[in-house]
């Protein structure tokens, strides 16, 4: 497969689609973040129910991270990141319309699994495709370092 010419721009399809993923995964992990404890709530659970029903959501939503970090890499690899990004957000964006629709903390737990498997993805094939298409002259440009370190920042918070 020949190589893809790199852009002299920074503002590449790929790098918009990225930046746009970003934006999607940090807007629900914040979202997540403010609605737990209400939606856990309404499913009926208990205070001492929802502290350690809740922290077991984001534990299974942590290891679907690790592991969809590793299964995400390697088909990278293999298949390509622009369609590990796409396929990607269609994994996280179906597990967060079925995130709407969780009746217990069984789906709750594994609908955040799925995805925290998506998020991986979606990060992971985001920002190395972002670094493979940007042309040698413009990854010293801060607007490239910024858009980076930026999107990491909340992930550090964590």
């Amino acid at each position: 497969m020949p190589a893809t010419p790199k852009s002299n721009s920074i503002f590449t399809t790929a790098v918009l689609v990225a930046a746009l993923g970003y934006f999607v995964d940090i807007y629900d992990l914040l979202l997540f973040a403010i609605i737990r404890i209400e939606s856990l709530k309404d499913l009926g659970l208990s205070a001492e129910q929802i502290q350690t029903d809740g922290e077991a959501i984001l534990t299974w939503q942590m290891i679907g991270l690790l592991i969809g970090g590793i299964i995400w890499g390697v088909m990278g690899d293999k298949r390509g990141r622009l369609s590990v990004l796409f396929g990607s957000i269609v994994l996280y964006s179906l597990a967060n319309i079925a995130n709407g629709l969780v009746q217990d903390v069984e789906q709750y737990k594994w609908v955040r699994f799925v995805a925290g498997l998506g998020l991986a993805g979606e990060l992971g094939a985001g920002i190395t495709l972002v670094s493979e298409l940007t042309s040698k002259e413009k990854e010293e440009s801060p607007l490239r370092w910024w858009l980076v370190s930026d999107l990491q920042v909340p992930w550090l918070l964590l």
